[in-house]
This record gives C-alpha cells, structure tokens and sequence, in this order.
C-alpha cells in the first residue's frame, strides 16, 4: 500500500468543485502562525483547512530586538508541517506574509530564509502600511459596500486605515499590539490603555470616526467578540459582521480592563487558552479607539490580511462579483439535486411579487435570490431533519457578504421551505431581523411549498407556470399539458399560501 504522502491519485471528494484548485496563505504573525487552505482562489472563499500555532513570536521583540531562539524553533517546527500539508493537499500556489514581529526583528532574514526553505515560496516581509492596506482589503471583501475606518489588531501591533467606494486610504501603524502592550504595560490593562490613548493621539483617522462604524480584525478581537456575544445572551455565535453600538462595546471593555484578567469572568471558558491572557489588552485597544473616534457602532471582520490579500491580486472582474451569491452558487452544486432549478424559483418567486404589486428592494432580491440558491440543500437528510439541518447550513455556514439579520431572514425561508409554516427550527434568530423581514421570509418559504410538488426539484417546470392575482383572488396557471399537476397537495399548499400573502382564495387554471 502507498504512504499517505506518496499517493498518485487525484485524493479530491465528489464534494469538492470540481477542478478547483486550492490556494493558500501563511500567515507569519506576532501571536500565531497559521495556513490556511482555499478551497480554490475567487471571490467567495471557502476554508478547506485551517490551523494555528500560538508561537508568539513577537514576545520580547519590543525590548529585545530580536525574535526568541524558542520561539523560532516552534514557529518553524509548525511551518514544516505546515508545508506538507500544503503538499499532501496539491495546493496551486502559498503566499508566505510575514508581519509585525517578523519587519521588526533583527535576526528577520535568518527567519525569513528558514521559512522560505521549507515552503519553497518567497515571504513577504508587510510594511506596517501594507499590512493596513491589506486588512482593510479584508473588511471589504467580508462586508460588501463597509465604509468607515478598519482597524487590524496583532500581537505587535494596530493597523488603522480609512475605507470609502471600497478603497482605503491613510493606512497608518502603531506599536500597540496586544503582546507588545503586554510586555510594555508590565501585564497591566489599566495601564495598557493608558499607552494606546497616547499613542492613538498621533492618529489622523481617529478624527474622521465620528458617527462612523469601526471594522475589527484580529484574533484577540474576535475573541472579545465571542465573549460579548455569550456574556449578552446573542442568539448567534458568529463574529462576521457581529454590530455592536460603541456605547455598549466600551462598557464591556472598560469592564474586562478594570478586572484586570479573564479568570473567574463568565464565559471565559470559551476563549481559547492561547487568547484568553490577551483578551483584556485588546479591550483596551478597542475602548479606547472606539472613544477616541467617537465611532458609532464597532462591526468585527471575520476576513483580514490573509483574504484582503488574496482578494487584491484578483482582477476587477473577479473583485465586482457578489460574495453571497458566489457562495450560494457553489453550495447549490455541492448539495442540491439540479442547480438550475434554484435559477427557476429566482424566475418563480419573482413573477408572483410582480403580479402582486408588491415592492422589493435591491437587497431583498439579493436574498430572495440566495434563499432560491439554497432551498434545495437539504434534501440527504433525514425528513424529519432537513429543516434544523438546512439552517444550521444557512445560518452558521462560511458564507460572507451577508449580516446577521440577513442570515436570519435566509434560516427562517429554509425552515419554512422543509418543516412548514410552524417551523421552530429558526425561532430561535427571529430577534436578529424584525416583523417585516419574517413576513416575508414566511411568504417565500410558502412559495416553495407551492413550487416543489410540481417540480420534484427538477428543471423545465416552473418557467411554464405563471401567476395571476385580481384583487384578493389568486390563480395558477398551468398549461394544458400539464393540467394533471393540480391535485389535492398543490391545492393544499396554494391554500396554505394565500393565507400568507394576504390573499382569499386560490385556484387552479390550465390553459
């Protein structure tokens, strides 16, 4: 039998796009190394494999100069098992980003040299500007149309940098990273933020925040994120695109830092180990930005360096392509039965709003177009669990481009679409969106209902089928040919429907 590293065969799933190349990104920093391996380079990116070593290479760095013997040892002994992943998984290309730490160094080339060894690839060694520019970068591919101001918080330091019509600017670097201000503050966050807000004085983008939304990037950060999202009983443990207004957040943080540690604090036990002695530093950092920039409301980024990076060596083309609906795309290929019928319930759904008058926005149809995407990803579950499985799929899935109340909304129109409209199996995220926006995710859902006995989930059907509404009575026309589709569980469905929409009555018509 051959070894693991010495297969010939392709080792790629049926689950997996097909040609699709995977790319990846070591990224070098003050706290952790990590490899991260896409899926295949484009818009939407999805993890195939994601892992960290906390090596904290940036420990020390301000006082001595110099990257710790030990702490380069376990650095490059993760690095090598790093690049036989990278090997074993046929990744296309590595890009190598090495950052605070690492520029800051005097020994950097011996590290950079051993690196470049054992990933066979070049590193590039991030100018405090780069790495701002590359964080916001980050922001904006996660967060479609963010303007305000990107902060990136590291081991070693603070990248700040302004973004407006998805281009930033002013990118600006400080030395207040969360293990730097550690070292610096003698292990005090009191003291900590006593650094920052001198330090945040030189800042000229901390003068244009006010009344603006601060995006937050980092480990330390989403970190803070999780905590607040437990300690405030938040129904969704997701740190992408997570909205907290500045007034809120700084109370939260002020009160980390006036504990001075995570130990005895509620939740604490959710925070990694490696972040948890961190975690205060970097509530220092962000009350006091978020004070100093009279910002109204903080949005943390799941998506930084590594995806900014990536995102900004794909063409304009590539760039201009939605997220969210890239995403929902590749999951109706991965995981429903015909991906052009999703297609044919966009058309479906579309013409009965038309016919009834009702007004959509740019961004309903956005989501109305990826809950048609996604009505059909459950199907190889059990009967009894499509419904529970398909939001968890839609709600805790690594699709970007989209917030917490957009994900809601997509949860409650799947549950809907396999459990009916007593569904319970999003009730829990209905707090995130509001009245409005669950009415219409109940008229959708119940749309589907109506759709799927006629077409099996299968092409061809619905492009035939139109709707016509008069005053509160409501018809389904079918064509001659397939007049045999009215039957007792389409009528049940379209009764069910009408209910719904406001409507009286519903029949059937061929024509």
């Amino acid at each position: 039998m051959n070894q693991f590293w010495g297969v010939d065969a392709d080792p790629t799933a049926q689950g997996r796009i097909k040609g699709a190349k995977p790319v990846a990104v070591l990224d070098i920093g003050s706290n952790s190394v990590r490899l991260v391996v896409y899926e295949r380079h484009a818009r939407a990116l999805t993890p195939l494999y994601n892992e960290k070593s906390a090596c904290a290479l940036g420990r020390g760095v301000g006082q001595t100069g110099r990257l710790a013997d030990a702490n380069v040892a376990q650095a490059l002994n993760a690095i090598k098992r790093f690049a036989l992943v990278a090997r074993m998984m046929r990744v296309g290309k590595v890009y190598v980003l090495a950052t605070s730490a690492v520029r800051d160094a005097a020994n950097r080339q011996e590290f950079v040299d051993a690196v470049e060894a054992l990933m066979d690839s070049k590193v590039q060694v991030l100018s405090g500007e780069e790495e701002a520019h590359f964080a916001a970068l980050g922001a904006v591919a996660g967060i479609p149309g963010f303007s305000g101001v990107v902060g990136d918080l590291g081991g070693g330091s603070l990248e700040l940098s302004s973004i407006l019509g998805g281009s930033d600017t002013d990118g600006q670097s400080f030395e207040l990273g969360v293990i730097r201000l550690q070292d610096d503050s003698n292990g005090s966050p009191s003291k900590a933020a006593g650094i920052v807000r001198e330090q945040l004085q030189k800042s000229s983008l901390t003068k244009q925040g006010k009344g603006a939304s601060f995006a937050a990037i980092g480990g330390t950060w989403r970190s803070l994120a999780k905590l607040h999202q437990i300690v405030r009983g938040y129904p969704l443990h997701m740190v992408q695109h997570y909205i907290v207004s500045s007034e809120d957040m700084i109370g939260f943080c002020n009160g980390i830092v006036g504990a001075g540690s995570l130990k005895n604090y509620p939740g604490a036990d959710n925070v990694s180990s490696s972040r948890r002695e961190l975690v205060p530093f970097g509530a220092a950092v962000l009350a006091e930005v978020l004070k100093a920039g009279q910002f109204a409301n903080v949005v943390f980024s799941a998506l930084g360096v590594r995806e900014g990076y990536l995102y900004g060596i794909l063409d304009n083309r590539e760039q201009s392509i939605d997220p969210l609906i890239q995403g929902a795309e590749e999951l109706s290929v991965l995981r429903s039965r015909s991906p052009a019928h999703g297609s044919d319930l966009v058309e479906f759904t579309g013409q009965f709003l038309a016919v009834s008058g009702a007004t959509e926005t740019a961004e309903e149809a956005r989501l109305r177009t990826v809950a048609c995407l996604l009505a059909d990803i459950g199907w190889r579950a059990h009967p009894d669990y499509r419904g529970p499985q398909s939001v968890d799929a839609v709600a805790y899935g690594s699709l970007s481009g989209i917030d917490h109340p957009g994900r809601a909304f997509l949860a409650q129109v799947i549950a809907i679409r396999y459990d009916g409209l007593k569904s319970k199996s999003a009730a829990s995220l209905m707090p995130l969106g509001n009245a409005e926006m669950t009415q219409r995710a109940r008229l959708l859902g119940a749309l589907f209902r109506v759709a799927y006995p006629m077409t099996a989930a299968m092409p061809g059907i619905l492009p035939r089928i139109r709707f016509e509404v008069s005053g509160n009575d409501l018809a389904l026309i079918l064509p001659g040919d397939l007049a045999f589709l009215d039957g007792e569980h389409l009528r049940g469905r379209l009764e069910q429907f009408v209910g719904v929409a406001g409507l009286k009555t519903a029949k059937v018509r061929a024509e």
